[in-house]
């Protein structure tokens, strides 16, 4: 298929950014889950999306000078998304999403889990993650728009207790945070 615009280098940036924005409304269609949660078949995933889009953004052009100009395109693209949305709060929100409550004081938030496709056994690994030994123990866990989970836990109420290993004046004292 012929080119709409005539500049090599500006049919470039336009196919960068045209990927570039379908990659963002897709990711941001399929979840956010994915994000944080990468596991194999994820990262093989986007490891051949990222091939198969490379000839999208640089057509024929398959020169250094050619990806380079893909690359900064892509670079500049991003810096401004990034700046428009930090100042846009209502943009910000549509394309990233807000954070999901998932817990709140020991009880699981069953439909939002389910709205955002984590099982409870996903949320409850999380939990183990984060040093609590079950949900019941978690004052709050929330889906972060960038896909982590975070937790507060009633644990860290509690003093924690560490031994220095390598000081041995410190060894088998015990120091409070």
């Amino acid at each position: 298929m012929p080119s709409l615009i005539q500049n090599p280098y500006l049919d470039i940036i336009a196919r960068a950014l045209a990927v570039y924005f379908f990659m963002i409304i897709a990711i941001r269609i399929f979840g956010k889950k994915e994000l944080a949660q990468l596991s194999v078949i994820d990262l093989v995933f986007i490891l051949l999306i990222s091939n198969a889009v490379q000839n999208a953004m640089v057509g024929p052009d398959t020169s250094l000078s050619g990806g380079l100009i893909a690359a900064a395109a892509l670079f500049a693209a991003n810096f401004t998304l990034k700046k428009v949305l930090y100042k846009n709060k209502p943009l910000s929100s549509l394309i990233q999403g807000e954070s999901i409550l998932l817990i709140y004081k020991g009880v699981i938030n069953k439909k939002n889990c389910q709205e955002a496709e984590i099982t409870l056994d996903e949320l409850a690994a999380a939990v183990r993650e984060h040093g609590s030994k079950d949900p019941t123990q978690v004052d709050l866990a929330m889906l972060e728009v960038d896909g982590n989970i975070s937790v507060i836990s009633n644990d860290f109420n509690k003093k924690t207790i560490v031994t220095h290993p390598k000081r041995h004046k410190l060894k088998g004292r015990l120091i409070q945070n």
